[in-house]
């Protein structure tokens, strides 16, 4: 079951909540952005593409 809510964080900004539940134990997990990040998400998912590739 995944249900997405928004919460608050302690600015008072939106923080999207995924909540899963598995087993009899229900994860919540909060989402925050960095505003002063240097790359974009897309970016940072290329980057840790090209780095598991290279593993390879």
């Amino acid at each position: 079951m995944n249900n997405t809510a928004t919460h608050s964080t302690t600015n008072n900004t939106p923080c999207p909540t995924v909540r899963k539940q598995i087993g009899k134990t229900t994860y919540i997990v909060r989402v925050h952005f960095s505003q002063t990040a240097k790359e974009t998400m897309e970016d940072k998912i290329k980057r840790l593409l090209r780095e598991e590739v290279r593993k390879m």
